[in-house]
């Protein structure tokens, strides 16, 4: 199968979420299991700086605002995966992030630029592609490409369409004025098109007409058709139920694997789990925390915001003091947060820690010497920290919701809470308390989540079906 993966950012050429994480991961994972997967992405300056070489492959003009293109053909950086970087200076030369501008204000423009990504998607997806290669499916990701599929449907859908939702809170709105700019007929801006409370949403547009709908875990999928996290699109995700997957995000178990992490003081692994005691003193060591082995060490890496539940673990940071644990937090966000943070650090030297920024390293030697990991986020569309934790054997504590729910076994490989309340977080934490002090139920937690597999290739393995199935009822003609 031939397929055309079309996103707004991939590892290790741009990041702002985990978007770029499954698209820098899944489309190699793809052609490792046999498919002919390949990237279509936008020519940022980041990305023009560190692709590899590339030749020009084809060009294209008649594109929203009148912008022209060029089509260049490289790999991404790592892989043997074939790489389409869209090079449209107008669209994507900026001196900000793909899509904010150094202030932190989205670029007035976006609708534009994104249909440009999104209008040659689809038209390298139809019989009037200039290029030789031609995809049997197109795969779409969030609101960034979400018009692809609705310039694929006006184009007599000559091939299926998916649309991956990685966070349903991001949803490409913009005024009705916009549609007649973007190319798109009058009739598509309708409830039965792309019109969305009286604007146009690029994401509503490829819910709408793309052939498939996955999320980033089941549980996810279930979530989104009901409110609140249906946000506003529950009834439209409701009635297509019907076409709506959720497959789990897998992680990259080269860089996160605790037998070979450069950033650790010491190996360990399943089998030779001892070199974990070592990562814990070092951690402590290294940020100022009292060196004690025996106290239960709390790690948490996030955004300090709302969603990521951060309001809850200060709620109980004094008790975990009180009974004697430790507790790291890395991470930014909202100021006020952040100074929360500082202030319950400074109240308890030697107990708790905390790092705001981001450092990656870091963030390796917390999932490592940590005993337990909070995870506590309101939602939580897939998540990834929480299987870093399972395959460094730390325990994760975790909201039940979304991919959380989906990956941490309670009881089994880590514990989970039902309602997204300090309270429940504190019941959550006593049971990892006491399961804490017997030793030996302790490593048999720690070694049932490192004995997991969170790969890419049972994703990638999941997608490949999907497209089979897809491709099979095309051929039977189906709709």
């Amino acid at each position: 199968m031939n397929i055309l993966y079309a996103t707004s950012e991939a590892v290790p050429l741009v990041k702002t979420g985990g978007l770029a994480d499954v698209s820098g991961a899944l489309p190699p994972a793809l052609r490792e299991i046999g498919l002919d997967c390949r990237l279509l992405m936008p020519g940022y300056p980041a990305v023009l700086q560190k692709m590899g070489t590339a030749v020009v492959v084809a060009r294209f003009s008649g594109l929203p605002d009148a912008m022209e293109a060029r089509l260049l053909l490289s790999t991404l950086p790592g892989s043997d995966t074939p790489l389409y970087v869209l090079d449209a200076p107008l669209a994507f030369t900026r001196q900000g992030g793909p899509y904010q501008d150094a202030a932190g204000q989205d670029y007035m423009d976006n609708a534009q630029r994104f249909a440009v990504l999104s209008q040659v998607a689809a038209r390298l997806a139809s019989p009037d592609s200039p290029l030789e290669w031609r995809p049997d499916l197109l795969h779409c990701n969030d609101w960034q490409t979400g018009l692809a599929p609705a310039y694929l449907n006006f184009l007599g859908r000559p091939v299926p369409s998916v649309i991956t939702v990685h966070n349903l809170a991001y949803q490409g709105i913009f005024p009705p004025s916009t549609v007649p700019r973007l190319g798109l007929p009058a009739e598509s801006f309708s409830i039965q098109g792309v019109e969305y409370y009286g604007n146009l949403s690029f994401l509503k547009a490829g819910l709408y007409y793309a052939d498939r709908i996955t999320t980033v875990s089941p549980t996810y999928a279930e979530e989104i058709q009901r409110e609140p996290l249906g946000m506003g699109m529950q009834g439209l995700l409701a009635t297509r139920k019907a076409d709506m997957r959720g497959i789990l995000n897998g992680i990259d178990t080269g860089d996160w694997n605790p037998s070979s992490d450069l950033h650790l003081p010491g190996a360990y692994s399943l089998r030779a789990p001892s070199g974990k005691k070592r990562c814990k003193q070092k951690l402590q060591e290294e940020m100022g925390l009292d060196q004690d082995a025996d106290a239960p060490l709390f790690g948490l890496i996030a955004r300090m915001t709302h969603q990521k539940g951060l309001d809850l673990v200060l709620a109980v940071a004094e008790g975990i003091i009180q009974r004697g644990g430790q507790l790291i937090m890395l991470g930014t966000g909202d100021k006020d947060l952040e100074q929360a943070v500082r202030d319950t650090v400074a109240r308890h030297p030697g107990r708790a820690a905390c790092f705001i920024g981001y450092d990656e390293g870091l963030s390796h030697r917390i999932e490592a010497g940590a005993d337990c990991f909070l995870m506590p986020s309101r939602f939580e569309p897939c998540g990834l920290n929480q299987m870093y934790s399972l395959r460094y054997g730390t325990v994760p504590i975790v909201h039940a919701t979304g991919g959380l729910k989906d990956t941490v076994e309670d009881g089994v490989t880590g514990f989970q809470f039902q309602e997204a309340a300090p309270h429940a977080l504190w019941l959550a934490i006593e049971r990892a308390l006491s399961l804490y002090a017997d030793k030996a139920a302790w490593k048999k937690m720690q070694l049932a989540g490192m004995s997991r597999d969170f790969s890419w290739e049972h994703s990638a393995k999941e997608y490949a079906a999907m497209y089979r199935e897809m491709l099979d009822q095309r051929a039977d003609g189906a709709p």
